[in-house]
């Protein structure tokens, strides 16, 4: 390990730690040092302690002296329509025959591209934020947040203290300080929608919002210790905050605010207009919604650094992602608090940002959490037709690689913005919900008719090529080539292949789950007529005759290694040769242009080749130069170590859920259907165990791990069926017919 990277993780987090012990009982629960422990306030709105209930989110940190609650709504977005994508130009014939024929990219740059550089809408917007002047109170001694009941507590050196939550229900969130030496109350500070911004960070494809033109919002005090601010953003959305507070006893300040929206698919989950309960009512259930949360599943590792971050990760995912609120976008519930859009417009990125973000939850056992993201493609199901209509101009559904709330749309760089296959990788998510769960339900009414859309759409987008096998009239690999001409190709991507074959594959699952033999026997014909991946003596290719040659951040020719496991090691020597060709091949060309997320998801390919030396190395990594204090995913090399040649800081989420992901490939896989524990421990981790993880077929797993040795394995079956576990003991495959609730204990 390098000496530059042990030097740097000393000095970060020295004195962060408080002891961790705990009894069986306490155990299932995250511990103080998991959480965050600092001393001083943030000093930047990406390195605030982050607060959230899937729909109202929360970052604290300190601003011009003042402590600083910036407020965000997930569901609080600009969502005016792209005018050119109006053009009947616009579609996917027009970019074929601008590509293929007329070797002339620049009027699709006029038409999807550039006008990501014009327009500062589609985007995400802010709500505003609660200041508190906290200059009386003198200097901070110490911040925490306790990420088992998702509580922040700020303490100063003078005795004062104050507390913050999001309640895990509702709109909005609770503030309490004690021990004050003077009276107190909050401010709200607007979005600066008037105001030119001039001190803030360069980041990618970000505007000040005083170019979103809107009116300014109205501030009232509707009765001592109570305001409102009411803001009016584009076409019919607007949205409200309601504060109150009160001093019930000398020296204390407690209250809460509110905020609601008004014109958009998730007003109506507005239950409350006031914060109508007491501060201990409120924390009382908020504590109770995480205790559940966290007795869902818990790891324990002898590498602390590791653990914690899992802890951080895990609660980020339940912060983020609740049933009823939109999913996890690329800052989720944690909207840009510097006066400008968000990075990349804060959108739906799909064409990996998406994804990753909801790896962790199926293994993680939260499944609840975990269904959002398939709620929200249902939900955006007839929108996403429609635009397959509109510029593919066939029958069937893909959706708009990058898109908005509502999933139209926005445009970016053509050969992913508008990929052909988009709808394939987001496919295999209601695949994964399926088979976690074994929800028969869902199966029915949700996955499978989602699936068969795409499926269509690949069999009515597809020509024949000279082969006699099927290809993409055009094709892309996310980002690579960047944005030119040659990032197009007119022989289908390995990126466009996987998607396309993983459709196909579990297409076919589900048809013969339900009974649709026919179906079934229709996509296995389909498959058949799709050619295989491209490889050569440096692995899989990018697309025929075109190696990956030089470093690039996305791993998007890799795609059917992992996460598909339509390649895998299970199946031979001949894959496992090429996966770890694939593998060394990325590897031997250097990290210059990698992300933190790169390096997230090599350690999830790692961990799948069994490898836990080199999927905790490049954990390491992502932890000690790729995320803030706070643990927020920075995108660059935040140490200028060498890590990669990118060193700005645009926050996004999805290299924090691929963490967690990764850590729970080292504990446990069963993407082949086999369970396995412990599959790709480092050498040096000799005490590891975790509990109730969740396995493909709806199998909860708990194990230990001793003195180097596995000692014990629990596997509770929810729904029934066949269970296969790769026994450590006898070196063998354990299968056993299960029934719902029944649980199997092996040991030595």
């Amino acid at each position: 390990m390098d000496v530059k990277y042990i030097l740097f993780m000393a000095t970060l987090w020295v004195g962060v730690f408080t002891s961790c012990t705990s009894n069986e009982e306490e155990s299932k629960l995250p511990q103080p040092c998991q959480g965050l422990n600092l001393s001083e306030l943030p000093q930047r709105w990406d390195e605030g302690i982050p607060l959230g209930n899937g729909l109202t989110g929360g970052l604290l940190w300190q601003k011009d002296g003042k402590l600083r609650l910036a407020i965000d709504r997930a569901d609080l977005w600009d969502l005016r329509p792209v005018e050119s994508f109006q053009s009947p130009d616009h579609t996917y014939r027009f970019v074929c025959d601008q590509v293929i024929r007329k070797k002339d990219i620049r009027p699709v740059y006029a038409l999807i591209d550039d006008r990501t550089a014009n327009d500062p809408a589609p985007t995400k917007i802010p709500a505003g934020a609660l200041e508190f002047d906290i200059h009386p109170l003198g200097k901070v001694k110490k911040v925490t947040l306790d990420v088992a009941t998702a509580v922040c507590t700020i303490l100063w050196e003078n005795g004062a203290l104050a507390r913050f939550f999001t309640p895990a229900g509702g709109n909005g969130g609770c503030f309490r300080f004690e021990n004050l030496p003077d009276t107190l109350s909050p401010e709200l500070s607007a979005p600066p929608y008037q105001r030119r911004i001039t001190d803030s960070d360069h980041q990618p494809g970000v505007n000040d919002l005083s170019t979103l033109g809107y009116q300014p919002g109205t501030i009232t005090f509707p009765a001592p210790g109570k305001l409102l601010y009411r803001q009016q953003a584009w076409g019919d959305v607007s949205y409200e905050i309601g504060v109150q507070w009160k001093q019930p006893h000398p020296g204390v300040l407690e209250g809460g605010y509110y905020v609601t929206s008004k014109g958009t698919w998730y007003s109506e989950n507005d239950t409350v207009k006031r914060p109508d309960i007491s501060f201990d009512e409120a924390l009382a259930s908020h504590r109770n919604w995480w205790k559940h949360y966290w007795k869902q599943s818990s790891v324990t590792l002898p590498d602390t650094l590791l653990e914690r971050q899992w802890y951080l990760e895990m609660y980020k995912f339940g912060a983020a992602s609740r049933r009823g609120a939109p999913p996890i976008c690329l800052q989720a519930i944690w909207t840009a608090d510097n006066g400008q859009t968000p990075p990349w417009r804060g959108d739906f990125h799909s064409d990996l940002n998406t994804q990753l973000s909801y790896w962790p939850g199926y293994t993680a056992n939260h499944l609840e959490e975990s269904a959002v993201f398939t709620d929200w493609l249902w939900k955006i199901k007839e929108n996403s037709e429609q635009f397959t209509r509109r510029f593919f101009q066939v029958e069937g559904l893909n959706v708009p690689c990058i898109a908005t709330l509502t999933g139209q749309p926005i445009g970016g760089w053509s050969p992913y913005s508008h990929s052909p296959t988009a709808a394939g990788w987001l496919s295999y998510h209601f695949y994964q919900q399926w088979k976690y769960s074994m929800d028969s339900r869902f199966l029915k009414d949700r996955a499978y008719p989602w699936v068969k859309e795409v499926a269509r759409f690949f069999e009515n987008i597809s020509v024949y090529g000279e082969q006699g096998k099927r290809k993409l009239p055009l094709s892309s690999s996310p980002e690579i080539n960047d944005n030119r001409i040659d990032a197009w190709f007119t022989n289908t991507t390995n990126y466009d292949l996987a998607n396309i074959r993983i459709t196909y594959t579990i297409a076919g699952e589900m048809a013969e789950a339900l009974g649709l033999t026919e179906e079934a026997a229709h996509y296995a014909r389909l498959l058949h007529e799709w050619p295989e991946e491209a490889v050569d003596e440096s692995g899989l290719l990018i697309a025929p005759g075109k190696p990956m040659n030089e470093s690039h951040r996305h791993f998007s020719h890799l795609l059917s290694f992992h996460p598909f496991g339509l390649i895998d090691v299970s199946q031979g020597i001949k894959a496992t040769n090429l996966i770890l060709r694939s593998i060394k091949n990325v590897e031997d060309l250097g990290p210059d242009y990698w992300t933190g997320y790169t390096y997230a998801w090599l350690a999830n390919m790692k961990a799948r080749v069994a490898d836990g030396n080199g999927a905790l190395r490049n954990l390491h990594i992502f932890m000690n130069a790729f995320c803030s204090p706070n643990s927020f995913h920075l995108n660059g090399d935040q140490t200028r170590s060498g890590y990669s040649q990118y060193t700005y800081r645009p926050f996004t989420l999805e290299g924090n859920f691929a963490c967690a992901a990764a850590i729970q490939e080292m504990l446990l896989q069963s993407h082949t259907g086999v369970i396995k524990v412990f599959p790709a421990l480092p050498t040096s981790w000799k005490e590891v165990s975790f509990r109730n993880l969740r396995a493909v077929g709806a199998f909860l797993v708990s194990a230990s791990y001793s003195n180097g040795k596995v000692v014990s394995i629990t596997v509770t079956s929810e729904k029934g069926g066949r269970m296969r576990l790769d026994n450590p003991f006898t070196g063998e495959i354990t299968e056993k017919m299960m029934k719902p609730g029944e649980t199997v204990i092996v040991e030595n």
